[in-house]
């Protein structure tokens, strides 16, 4: 009798509850073949909105020499190179790319030119959506992703990797929200005047200047999200201390699986960020996410640049590239998407499944991505291997943008506070 009342407790129960509430208990993921799971994965990157917190397409498309005639780039369709392009991000089920507006830190040497890029870039992205209204638009909140992504559209919010482009004027922070920027990482490959880089040697703060503790407070005030990606340990904590509302890191992978890397996070700032409400968004970077691979890679292209050398070639010619392929294949294979999915393990086992979120780092690092993650078709890949793993459905939407939805609401509601 005790077997039959809980197997109709269990009917009724699964009757009663929503058809994905229905799914998790009825579905064991674990059980499930790995094509089974997979299918399920794509499925489920069609009906979550998938938000990826750093995607290098604007300085992609201004290295490809982006028109409006489409005479070099055009990622509307399926492009032969590159981790981004329309058929691909709707294959993999990607809706809100963020579009970093990249500022190269050594244009910090000339004032003005950083501002000035930034300006190109933004414009560049807003053509893009432009030229195919069809495909692209912007977003300036969730709930221009959410309209985007029931009409079928591909979000293109912008956040600028590198607070150079603020210059020295605190003005510039309201200036660059009205034109659109939701979050500003605050530093890039060297220490500029907001504060001290994770890639720097130098450290002429010890953490984040007197400025940039305006800026921190200005960004609150107008409603853009603190990136943390890429700032030195102490620039971090710095910013943490001074914002009034969640941060984010909008690229970053954990440093206790890369130790000495301090471009990633550890275990302290991990616990900082999730503390402060904030998210943790992934890197797949093969060097972000495997040390071995990292110290391979370093061997890899010393011996390929000699070979260049030696053999009077150079990166374009195909005899190079085939060359390339097969010794780097042989010599240090990629990690694979596994290794990713351990980074997030790893987060959600320290602080929990709301800190974590997806900044893959697509058209930003080469060709270091990890098999299973090239290019932006491939999250449901992803997604199955967290399934495999014993992740439910509704954390993996967290993951992919109630998490980093949380945290941008929250600053949106802070900046309207202050109003």
């Amino acid at each position: 009798m005790r077997t039959y009342l809980n197997l109709t407790f269990l009917v009724a129960l699964a009757f009663a509850c929503s058809p994905k509430e229905q799914e998790e208990t009825l579905i064991d993921y674990t059980t499930l073949s790995d094509e089974e799971r997979l299918e399920i994965a794509k499925e489920i990157a069609q009906e979550t909105i998938i938000v990826d917190g750093h995607v290098d397409l604007p300085y992609r498309m201004k290295v490809g020499g982006f028109t409006l005639q489409r005479e070099v780039l055009d990622v509307s369709v399926r492009t032969p190179d590159g981790n981004f392009d329309f058929p691909r991000a709707k294959e993999g089920g990607l809706d809100a790319p963020f579009m970093s507006i990249y500022i190269p830190a050594g244009l910090q040497q000339t004032p003005g030119s950083s501002k000035a890029l930034a300006d190109s870039l933004i414009r560049m992205t807003e053509r893009l959506a432009e030229t195919f209204p069809d495909k692209f638009a912007m977003a300036y909140s969730p709930a221009d992703v959410e309209a985007n992504f029931s009409e079928g559209k591909i979000s293109l919010p912008m956040g600028m990797e590198n607070g150079s482009a603020l210059e020295d004027d605190i003005a510039n922070v309201a200036y660059f929200q009205e034109r659109g920027i939701r979050y500003i990482t605050l530093t890039h490959g060297k220490a500029n005047l907001i504060g001290d880089s994770s890639y720097d040697t130098v450290r002429l703060y010890n953490g984040l200047s007197e400025y940039g503790e305006q800026v921190v407070a200005e960004m609150n005030r107008v409603g853009i999200m603190v990136d943390l990606s890429h700032v030195s340990d102490d620039t971090f904590k710095d910013a943490l201390a001074v914002t009034k509302v969640p941060a984010i890191a909008s690229h970053s992978s954990v440093r206790a699986i890369t130790p000495g890397f301090e471009r990633n996070m550890n275990d302290g700032l991990i616990q900082g960020l999730a503390k402060n409400g904030g998210v943790m968004m992934i890197n797949f970077g093969g060097t972000f996410i495997d040390s071995a691979y990292a110290a391979g890679a370093d061997k890899v292209r010393e011996h390929l640049i000699n070979y260049m050398a030696e053999n009077n070639l150079s990166r374009s010619d195909s005899s190079f590239k085939a060359y390339a392929s097969e010794y780097t294949q042989a010599n240090n294979p990629f990690p694979t998407v596994q290794r990713v999915a351990d980074h997030i393990d790893y987060v959600k086992n320290l602080v929990g499944i709301d800190y974590i979120g997806l900044g893959s780092d697509f058209d930003g690092v080469g060709d270091s991505l990890p098999t299973g993650l090239k290019d932006v078709s491939m999250y449901p890949n992803l997604i199955a291997e967290l399934l495999k793993r014993g992740y439910t459905r509704e954390e993996i939407e967290k993951i992919c943008y109630k998490n980093v939805f949380r945290v941008w609401k929250a600053v949106e509601d802070y900046a309207a506070s202050q109003k």
